[in-house]
């Protein structure tokens, strides 16, 4: 607990200077994919976000680009902060982060890949095949953002393609999982919501779909040792209270220490197992 309050404090305490200081906190707009370059010179850890095609459109969702790229620079900076972790940095306060497509070679140069929205996702059968072979490799990923029944349909659907089911089930992930505990202790997977839905309900509601996405889950695909491979957080989008953590003072003291003690969990266990 004791830990865990001073991470906090430093988190509260870093973030509104950042508030104060920097404007590229701000996570409005839309930015172009950042492709990795042809020989990566460094070894550190850098965060690769999945370009994906949609096949259907969710309610303020933006597809590959939600939450993109301000969610992931601000994770890894939180990150550089918290850890001993290795983060690259290419200028003031701008860490290395990646756009990579499925068929690309560039994505087994990713110890950690992201995608939101992924109620959107429509995977090609090669797609499906390249993102089977990197995850069996030892490779992560992790899906957010994506609220109610019809985009988790979506999304079952197809990573059913990467990974059947019948040999690689989804499970609801026990909060006495290792993964819940990598740093930070989380005891409940906590629902945050967009920004903009936020403040339209006065800060009081976080279900996007209504009843029909009340409950938030944390659920994995394991490989045949147990270690998980996919994680997913459905009806929470834990990505925004990183991408708008300098926004407003009262979205990101509601969501933002949780969304990274969650996010920093689940990288220390993807870099660690």
């Amino acid at each position: 607990m004791r830990i865990w309050l001073t991470a906090a404090s430093f988190v509260l305490a870093a973030a509104a200077a950042a508030f104060a200081q920097f404007d590229f906190f701000r996570g409005d707009g839309f930015y172009g994919p950042r492709f990795p370059p042809a020989m990566r010179t460094d070894r550190a850890f850098s965060f690769c976000r999945i370009l994906y095609t949609s096949v259907r459109r969710e309610p303020a969702g933006g597809g590959w680009r939600t939450d993109y790229p301000y969610g992931e620079i601000n994770l890894m900076i939180r990150l550089s902060e918290l850890t001993k972790t290795p983060v690259p940095f290419e200028g003031e306060r701008q860490p290395a982060h990646y756009v990579v497509r499925l068929t690309s070679d560039a994505l087994f140069d990713c110890p950690f890949t992201m995608a939101s929205d992924v109620g959107t996702i429509g995977l090609s059968q090669a797609e499906a095949a390249q993102l089977r072979l990197y995850l069996l490799k030892g490779g992560f990923l992790w899906v957010d953002d994506f609220w109610g029944t019809r985009a988790w349909e979506q999304w079952s659907r197809e990573i059913a393609k990467v990974l059947p089911p019948t040999e690689y089930p989804i499970e609801d992930v026990p909060l006495d999982d290792p993964i819940f505990s990598s740093q930070f202790v989380v005891t409940e997977i906590p629902q945050i919501t967009n920004i903009g839905f936020w403040r339209r309900s006065g800060g009081r509601e976080t279900s996007e779909r209504g009843a029909d996405s009340r409950e938030a889950h944390f659920r994995a695909i394991r490989d045949d040792h147990g270690r998980i491979m996919v994680a997913m957080t459905h009806n929470t989008d834990v990505a925004d209270s990183w991408e708008r953590e300098g926004e407003d003072p009262g979205f990101f003291y509601q969501f933002s220490p949780d969304g990274y003690a969650l996010g920093i969990n689940v990288l220390l266990y993807a870099m660690t197992h």
